[in-house]
């Protein structure tokens, strides 16, 4: 179960209210960590500081500086920044990812690219051996996408983890401690049979096609996302990541 206690919990912000951490937090529950989800998209007020705890920033139908119709944003990047300075362990998932690079110095566009539905081969960089988290996943893996606005430029001095055929920048590392991923490992296959069908109807995809390919590689997500989860867990506990 996922809990609220604050002192010492992975701080999770969550920007839609469909958008909760699903089984990435219950992984982290079941790594043994305390995990607080702060609903800003509800009006819960994010803390002035993170005090050193890990960082959780989900994703969300914005950009990452579209303060005008999300307000928690520019204290949600004052968040980012905090654990980008003083080196607390950080995940950004999908709007949480662009966030991390924008903030790093890195450039996002809005409707970039060929948009990304359902589930999509991963491919692994060779700079991915060697990254604490993503090490010895294999070459491809899949991971469900959402998402029309991309990450274009990664800021600079980061490491370049992973792509797909439509988006370069699947995955980045800032820093010994800060991911961004443009995949949601948070989302089970399930969740595409939830999708409104006509939004994706009026760009020629068939949702029922997403839902059945997403099936398939649930098994292979689960084994990857799994394991990649239980290795920040270990960093936001203070441990060495397991096969590190």
């Amino acid at each position: 179960m996922v809990g609220r206690d604050e002192n010492g919990a992975v701080l999770v912000v969550q920007h839609i209210p469909d958008g909760g951490p699903r089984r990435v937090g219950t992984w982290l529950a079941g790594a043994g960590l305390d995990v607080r989800v702060i609903r800003a998209y509800a009006g819960e007020e994010l803390p002035a500081t993170l005090g050193g705890r890990p960082l959780l920033v989900l994703g969300g139908d914005y950009l990452p500086d579209d303060d005008a119709r999300a307000p928690w944003l520019p204290a949600t990047r004052r968040l980012v920044a905090q654990a980008l300075d003083d080196g607390s362990p950080l995940l950004g998932i999908c709007l949480g990812g662009q966030l991390l690079a924008q903030v790093a110095g890195g450039t996002v566009r809005a409707e970039h690219g060929t948009p990304e539905y359902g589930s999509v081969s991963v491919r692994l960089r060779p700079e991915a051996t060697a990254d604490p988290l993503l090490h010895g996943l294999g070459p491809v893996v899949p991971a469900i996408e959402r998402h029309v606005d991309a990450i274009t430029e990664l800021p600079p001095g980061a490491v370049w983890l992973a792509s797909s055929d439509a988006c370069p920048y699947q995955a980045f590392r800032v820093g010994e401690r800060a991911w961004g991923v443009q995949f949601h490992p948070e989302a089970e296959a399930d969740r595409i049979a939830a999708w409104d069908p006509a939004p994706l109807a009026a760009r020629g995809i068939d949702r029922e096609r997403l839902h059945a390919r997403a099936l398939a590689d649930e098994g292979a997500a689960v084994a990857a996302w799994s394991v990649v989860t239980a290795r920040f867990a270990a960093l936001c506990a203070g441990r060495r990541p397991v096969g590190r």
